[in-house]
Order: C-alpha cells, then sequence, then structure tokens
C-alpha cells in the first residue's frame, strides 16, 4: 500500500494540538481592512479552534498529523 498524501494547502493552514484539538488562524485579516473597524481587527489576532463540525474533514486531510 502507498503512503497516503497529506494535502499541503491543509498543513500550511492547520496544526493539530497535542491535546488533538485542531489549530487554525482567523479570517478576513488579508486585504480591504481599511473599511474595518480597528476593534475587528484587533479581535482578529491570533489563532482559534477549528470548530467540532470541521475536524473530521480536517483530519481527513492531516492523515500523519
Amino acid at each position: 500500500m502507498p503512503k497516503m498524501k497529506t494535502k499541503s494547502g491543509a498543513a500550511k493552514r492547520f496544526k493539530v494540538r497535542g491535546s488533538g484539538s485542531v489549530k487554525r488562524s482567523q479570517a478576513f485579516k488579508r486585504h480591504i481592512l481599511t473599511k474595518k473597524t480597528t476593534k475587528s481587527k484587533r479581535q482578529l489576532r491570533g489563532t482559534t479552534e477549528v470548530v467540532a463540525s470541521d475536524v473530521k474533514s480536517v483530519r481527513a486531510m492531516l492523515p500523519y498529523a
């Protein structure tokens, strides 16, 4: 059996924590920032956890994570 391939786009976007939860970065912070308030941009900093309903599909894209 050949090795399973990791989806390289998913590998760049997600990291699996030691607890098994999946970490992701916030969206909506790349461009068109002038019309967004300072508060909304500040709250988009950092990372957050992938929603429980999406974890299964993300884990399928990262077979060795």
